[in-house]
C-alpha cells in the first residue's frame, strides 16, 4: 500500500500528490509505459482507461481514452513534453499532435517525477499545474486528490508485477 507524503505546490495554479510506492522507480516508469496495462490502474474503477497513443519521446502523441460506468467516453488527446526513462514524464493536454493547441487551451500540463527511495521504493511525485485557478479548482472539485490517489494504490499493484 502506498504511503502519503506531503509535497507543497510551487504556486497556485498546481496540484501535487507524492506517494512513497513499494516498487522501483523502473517499475512505476514501466507501469506508465505500458499501454497494455492502463486499463488496470489509470482510473478509479468502475472507470477504465485504454492508453491507444504513447509516442514517448518529446513531441510525441498521447491519448488515453477513459470509459465511464454509464456509457461515458472521454478522450484525453496530448504530448509528451520530456521523457526521462525510469526517472520523469512530462506531458501535456494543451497541444494535440503535430503541436496543434488544444480546443480550449487544455486543462493541465503534468510532470511525474520517480524518485530512488530506501528499500527498493520510488518517491512517486504528481505535479500537475493548470493554466488558471479556474481549471484548478475545476480539476480539484472533480476529485483530483481522491482519484489520483486511488490510481497511485492500483499503479503499485501493476508495477509491483514487472
Amino acid at each position: 500500500m502506498t504511503t502519503e507524503v506531503q509535497a507543497t505546490p510551487n504556486h497556485d495554479r498546481e496540484l501535487v500528490l507524492a506517494r512513497l510506492i513499494d516498487a522501483t522507480p523502473e517499475q512505476v516508469y514501466r507501469a506508465w509505459t505500458t499501454p497494455e496495462r492502463y486499463p488496470e490502474w489509470f482510473c478509479p474503477k468502475p472507470w477504465r482507461a485504454e492508453a491507444t497513443r504513447m509516442d514517448l519521446r518529446p513531441g510525441g502523441a498521447s491519448e488515453v481514452t477513459m470509459y465511464g460506468p454509464n456509457g461515458e467516453v472521454a478522450p484525453n488527446p496530448g504530448l509528451y513534453l520530456e521523457v526521462v526513462p525510469n526517472r520523469k514524464l512530462v506531458f501535456t493536454d494543451a497541444y494535440t499532435d503535430g503541436w496543434v493547441p488544444a480546443e480550449g487551451g487544455g486543462m493541465m500540463t503534468a510532470v511525474l517525477t520517480f524518485e530512488p527511495a530506501e528499500d527498493g521504493k520510488t518517491l512517486y511525485t504528481a505535479r500537475v499545474g493548470h493554466p488558471t485557478i479556474e481549471k484548478r479548482q475545476q480539476h480539484e472539485q472533480m476529485g483530483f486528490h481522491e482519484g489520483w490517489g486511488v490510481c497511485a494504490e492500483q499503479l503499485e499493484e501493476v508495477a509491483r508485477t514487472f
